[in-house]
């Protein structure tokens, strides 16, 4: 049976998922916490990727060298930067371009050296199934961020370009500037966050299949969510643990 490893942001996206493990097993290891077993038929390991790139980059090489797995999917929050994102959304990764990469004059701004591309794509199998299983957690579960936000919208899944740094874009003029930039050049972008890219990287490198959803927590900008612990726990949180759990029922 091949791993699958879910990879997560926050703890709190993890705890309905490790508590529900059949057979768990705890591993430390590199400094990081991996729980072991099966969900939903499926043999997972459950990690956090740590904030940044870095710390993303290390957790998801530990997941296939020390642990073997076969595939990562990763679940966490982000800011909209896409037009019609909304707090409340949820974005499913096509691809993942790293915004605060730039080794011009070298390379052309955003590229990747040694990979001839700014973009990396996710696999389209994994996304689609997670698409399928974004589609079923909202038609369940919709309302209630609706609700939280004191609007009657229905939360919307979108699929396209996320942008992942090592910098927390959180003022408006911060936000419109990235934004501006990338579509300058054709990349037009839905969410940004600050892990995604990085495991898209090490995946691309490993040749594993890898995909990734986010819950937009806000607008990254200074209308950002003014209660994130309440946001993560009443909507996100939930949000991933539906929809990871769907998603093992499909593969």
């Amino acid at each position: 049976m091949l791993r699958t490893a879910i990879l997560s942001a926050l703890p709190e996206e993890q705890a309905g998922l490790s508590s529900a493990l059949q057979a768990p097993e705890r591993v430390v290891h590199a400094g990081r916490t991996f729980h072991c077993g099966m969900l939903e038929g499926q043999e997972v390991v459950l990690a956090l990727s740590g904030i940044g790139k870095v710390a993303a980059a290390t957790t998801a090489t530990a997941l296939i060298e020390r642990f073997g797995a076969a595939r990562i999917v990763f679940t966490g929050v982000a800011g909209g930067l896409g037009e019609g994102v909304q707090v409340g959304d949820v974005v499913v990764a096509h691809d993942y371009l790293q915004h605060d990469m730039d080794a011009s004059p070298l390379f052309p701004r955003w590229e990747l050296p040694g990979y001839g591309r700014a973009r990396l794509a996710c696999d389209p199998h994994l996304a689609g199934l997670l698409s399928a299983a974004v589609d079923g957690c909202l038609q369940d579960l919709g309302t209630q961020a609706g609700a939280m936000e004191g609007t009657a919208r229905a939360p919307c899944r979108h699929t396209g370009l996320v942008a992942s740094g090592d910098l927390f874009v959180s003022t408006a003029d911060g936000a419109k500037a990235l934004c501006d930039a990338l579509r300058a050049e054709d990349h037009d972008v839905l969410a940004v966050e600050m892990e995604g890219a990085a495991v898209a990287q090490v995946c691309a490198d490993y040749r594993l299949p890898f995909a990734a959803v986010r819950t937009i927590s806000d607008r990254a900008d200074d209308t950002a969510h003014v209660d994130f612990a309440r946001f993560v726990e009443t909507v996100a949180a939930r949000y991933a643990d539906h929809i990871i759990r769907r998603f093992l029922q499909m593969l």
